[in-house]
């Protein structure tokens, strides 16, 4: 899976999740997490790319989601990731991007996956519901 060993992907897809989540949620920065982000190798990246489009995917992206993400992201309007996370339907091939790309493609996901999600959270969500990834505690909170 793109030069990464299965034990070292499981860690990464952990990591991947609970912290685009807690951007989606606010408990942690856009910025902490393009941080992060930066740190993986090449092939890693590729894989947090992918494993983002597929969280986007999943909270049902509209293109008022994918411009409302791009304003957020402070990535230009007119990059690659803005651009086709705005398509209609938006396209998702942010890890076929050039490397140079991936830090705007991963501000771009991260914020449009806020966006949706957030809106998800507000309408199929509210009151509650068993995604854990809903609830998350707080930072120094304890499970």
């Amino acid at each position: 899976m793109l030069g990464i060993g299965s034990e070292e992907w499981r860690g990464t897809r952990r990591a991947t999740e609970q912290i685009v989540n807690e951007v989606a949620q606010g408990l942690r920065t856009l910025e902490d997490g393009t941080a992060w982000f930066s740190l993986l190798s090449p092939a890693e990246r590729k894989a947090v790319l992918q494993e983002v489009a597929g969280y986007t995917m999943q909270a049902h992206l509209t293109a008022a989601d994918g411009s409302a993400g791009v304003a957020r992201s402070g990535v230009k309007p007119t990059a690659n990731a803005s651009v086709m996370i705005r398509m209609d339907p938006p396209r998702y091939g942010f890890a076929t991007l050039p490397a140079e790309e991936h830090i705007n493609a991963f501000r771009v996901l991260v914020s449009a996956f806020s966006v949706a999600d957030t809106r998800r959270r507000q309408t199929y969500c509210k009151g509650g519901c068993g995604h854990s990834w809903h609830n998350l505690p707080t930072p120094g909170e304890q499970r």
